[in-house]
């Protein structure tokens, strides 16, 4: 489910994308079907460069926290012309009694890391025509849930930035487009019993989201059925959530 923008719309063939956090999981994946959609250059950025494995990309070190390794990527990767925030983390934390040191961290990548990336690609992006931001959010942006509202926080967080970002960046002609999904089967969500999406669909139906020119993309049922909920008494959808509906 796509809602659309009026902005514009992308092709992905000829495009340069920069991906962070596309050593593994959903980041190898959004590169790995970027070159197959005809990306004219994919950077896989990652912590550690050398553990990012798919043929045909450039590696580029990218720590979205520290602010040195954030300007030498735009420095860098100067040609582009698409963006995608994927590096997320969570340490599955409690607000009232969790550590509050992981909660900081949480926001210091989720919100403080993006918007840093953010930023520091939007001149790059206007000097390349405008472009486009694809912020990997989750349907978490929109609910709590017992032992991981740390990461909640973080991602509400997020969804506002990318709300703002898209008003502030309109002008410039750059896409903003924000993905909510919920557990996907990849090692971020390894530790969640529950049921879990295929990242190679939730990645295809970001990028036709893109293409399409849309504001937000809500990759699976559970994000549509969570943003419905927020219409409704918010008790409604945390007994759901509590009886073990996610």
């Amino acid at each position: 489910m796509t809602t659309p923008n009026t902005y514009q719309h992308t092709r992905i063939e000829g495009a340069v994308a920069l991906v962070t956090g596309a050593n593994r999981g959903l980041g190898r994946h959004f590169a790995q079907q970027l070159l197959e959609r005809g990306a004219a250059r994919v950077y896989a950025a990652a912590r550690r460069p050398e553990s990012v494995d798919l043929p045909g990309v450039v590696p580029l070190r990218l720590d979205v926290t520290d602010e040195d390794e954030v300007r030498a990527a735009a420095t860098a990767a100067g040609d582009v012309t698409l963006l995608v925030n994927n590096a997320g983390v969570t340490h599955f934390t409690g607000l009232v009694t969790g550590d509050l040191a992981a909660v900081r961290a949480e926001m210091e990548t989720n919100f403080w890391g993006t918007l840093a990336v953010v930023r520091a690609f939007a001149p790059v992006l206007a000097a390349n025509g405008g472009g486009v931001i694809l912020n990997v959010l989750s349907a978490q942006s929109w609910h709590a849930s017992p032992g991981n509202n740390g990461y909640h926080a973080g991602k509400a967080a997020q969804w506002a930035l990318t709300n703002g970002v898209r008003m502030e960046l309109a002008e410039q002609g750059t896409l903003v487009t924000g993905l909510h999904l919920g557990a996907v089967d990849t090692d971020f969500s390894a530790s969640y019993d529950g049921p879990k999406g295929d990242p190679a669909v939730t990645v295809r139906v970001a990028l036709d989201g893109i293409e399409a020119g849309a504001a937000e993309v809500l990759a699976d049922d559970w994000s549509a059925h969570v943003k419905k909920s927020l219409a409704e008494d918010p008790v409604r959808l945390h007994d759901e959530i509590r009886a073990g509906a996610i």
